[in-house]
């Protein structure tokens, strides 16, 4: 049976992008989209080539305590509890859309509660409070070893360290980061891998492979966090670091780290709406 046009139901959206990470918004407050059971619709959304494209999906909707929630499904339908450039893109859409009227903010993430501040040419969102750091292990995976460092930035991450700008250039990230990404050490919620490599004290480069998009990503907000964190236990830099993303675009990572423990960590970049449109969902 051919289904008509004005039985098709249209959910506009903006697509956003971040450092190259890119997503779906949508307003749900009045419940355009079920969460609880959308896995297959964000899956067909996400789609690239045979639908909108995108690295993940962000759900906004209303929360009695703070400026709003989300739920940020990844590109594959798994809910994640972070995402550092989807926090900036979130809160340049919410004034973008309406849902708040002021440019300092915060919102729920299932990382907890995050404040986000509009900026002349950016935003800045604070990080969740780092955990579980592990520095100096070794793993072996696709063949080779790695010797690797960990941290928890809303989402698990393992950084390995490159010697030079060429070798992290001519990392392997799809083969060694799927490798690493479903390593036992990691299960069963598996991690997010990174490979960076320090230039200077204030300067670094970063490329990951994300779980739930289950590739290398042209940036991961959490990931170049991660990266800057450990890279900071090692002593190997000092906020503020700038840190290039494998899309050719720079986030800044500020932070306070006493030693044992880190404090006060902030991502600073770019937060960009690509377009503004309605998706048909055949019915």
């Amino acid at each position: 049976m051919l289904v008509t046009l004005e039985k098709q139901r249209k959910i506009h959206f903006y697509k956003m992008t971040g450092a190259g990470n890119d997503f779906i918004f949508i307003d749900n407050r009045n419940g355009v989209v079920d969460s609880d059971h959308c896995r297959d619709f964000v899956r067909s959304a996400c789609r690239r080539k045979l639908s909108v494209g995108a690295d993940g999906m962000m759900l906004i909707e209303s929360d009695p305590e703070v400026d709003f929630k989300w739920r940020f499904f990844n590109s594959d339908g798994s809910e994640a509890e972070m995402c550092g450039n989807g926090a900036r893109c979130a809160v340049r859409f919410a004034c973008l859309a309406g849902i708040v009227d002021k440019t300092q903010m915060s919102f729920r993430t299932r990382a907890g509660v995050i404040r986000g501040e509009i900026l002349n040419g950016g935003v800045k969102v604070q990080m969740p409070s780092p955990r579980d750091l592990e520095t100096g292990f070794c793993l072996e995976a696709a063949g080779r070893s790695f010797n690797l460092d960990s941290i928890n930035t809303g989402v698990p991450h393992a950084v390995c360290f490159m010697s030079d700008e060429n070798e992290l250039g001519q990392a392997d990230v799809q083969v060694w980061g799927r490798g690493l990404r479903f390593h036992p050490r990691f299960q069963p919620a598996g991690s997010n891998i990174n490979f960076a490599w320090v230039k200077e004290n204030h300067f670094m480069a970063v490329r990951t492979y994300e779980r739930g998009v289950e590739g290398e990503t042209l940036a991961c907000g959490t990931g170049v966090t991660a990266s800057v964190l450990t890279a900071a236990a090692g002593n190997r830099v000092a906020s503020p670091v700038e840190v290039k993303t494998q899309g050719g675009e720079c986030l800044t990572i500020h932070f306070k780290w006493n030693g044992e423990r880190f404090e006060e960590v902030f991502m600073e970049g770019e937060a960009r709406v690509v377009y503004e449109a309605d998706l048909w969902e055949m019915q």
